[in-house]
């Protein structure tokens, strides 16, 4: 359990040169060069590109993108193909009537009542394209939110779930939801009144809508919406003070959007002595601890929870002793996900 006050903010890491002697800058640069050949036409695409183990090695060691996750909610990949067929053969073509081949659809099975099942269609790993972030540079976002469902979404989700009962007739916003799992998730299973899936990215955008039209039979008498929403703009009118319970989850990474990001939990979270927004975002060198100075800053109070559940608990435990090998590059700073919960009002 945590206070309403943030511990001392940690040292932050040093940077310092892998094996081999380049440095991390160096080696996020030879992941972008990697990345940016990879997808030219050119016959000399590979040219230029390191055939070193040892720096292969390290850049995969200074990648934190990770797409395998707790695997807390059973799921498992379907052809886009077949979802088309089962859709009436209307989802996930482009405007020529082609299918989109950088797309793929996955099936969960929520472990609650009746175990309902949501298709969630998520860009293909390693599929970012120059145009995604030239709309990144446009529209003032980041691109993170079409990288792959992070692994704080998915114990996002799976925490909702065992909290099913907070979210009864209550109106729901998540933040930053990416592809919307977590969002979909509540509507599926909380039986709540409203749910609004929002992002500032437009083509993320586009995806949660995709995603909500494909589960509409899932979410019983519950409105879902999806919306663009951005942090640093003001919102409409029917919007503030007017949400029951806020989620987001690995919100907090970018410095830069912390004010924006508090403000927007203060202008949209209703005042109410049950209203309160909760966060699961891992540390990640000081950005967790300076966003809840941040919250303090806004007038807001929090609770920073480590353990949570059992189940996550006893996981992350594992991973970190070493008795589970399945998660090889899990570093708690950057894929732990610890909660906070945002009120107006004192915590006990």
């Amino acid at each position: 359990m945590g206070s309403s006050s943030p511990s001392p903010s940690p040292e932050p890491p040093q940077s310092s040169a892998p094996a081999g002697g380049a440095s991390n800058a160096s080696l996020r640069w030879h992941i972008l060069r990697r990345a940016l050949l990879s997808r030219s036409a050119s016959p000399h695409a590979s040219e230029g590109t390191s055939k070193d183990p040892q720096e292969k090695g390290d850049t995969n060691k200074i990648s934190r993108k990770t797409s395998r996750g707790f695997n807390l909610i059973k799921c498992h990949t379907v052809p886009i193909s077949q979802l088309n067929k089962s859709q009436g053969d209307s989802l996930n073509r482009n405007e020529n009537g082609v299918e989109c081949q950088r797309d793929v659809c996955v099936c969960y099975k929520l472990p609650c009542g009746g175990s309902p099942e949501l298709n969630v269609i998520y860009r293909r790993d390693d599929s970012l394209e120059l145009n995604d972030i030239e709309a990144s540079n446009r529209f003032n976002i980041d691109t993170t939110g079409l990288v792959c469902c992070w692994p704080s979404e998915e114990v996002l989700a799976f925490y909702c779930i065992n909290h099913s009962d907070m979210f009864r007739s209550k109106r729901v916003l998540e933040l930053g939801a990416g592809y919307g799992l977590a969002g979909l998730v509540i509507a599926a299973s909380a039986n709540a009144g409203e749910v609004i899936i929002s992002d500032g990215n437009p083509q993320v955008v586009g995806y949660i809508q995709q995603n909500m039209s494909i589960n509409a039979k899932t979410f019983g008498q519950t409105k879902v919406k999806p919306m663009t929403l951005h942090w640093d703009q003001e919102q409409a009118s029917d919007m503030l003070n007017s949400f029951d319970i806020i989620v987001a989850s690995d919100c907090t990474f970018f410095k830069q959007f912390h004010q924006s990001l508090a403000w927007t939990v203060k202008s949209l979270l209703k005042h109410s002595e049950t209203s309160q927004a909760i966060f699961l975002s891992p540390r990640r060198g000081d950005s967790l601890n300076k966003f809840l100075e941040t919250i303090k800053e806004y007038g807001l109070c929090y609770e920073l929870i480590e353990n949570y559940d059992p189940t996550v608990w006893n996981l992350h435990e594992s991973y970190v002793a070493g008795d589970d090998t399945s998660w090889p590059n899990y570093n708690e700073e950057h894929c732990y996900p610890l909660l906070v919960r945002i009120t107006f009002g004192h915590f006990d």
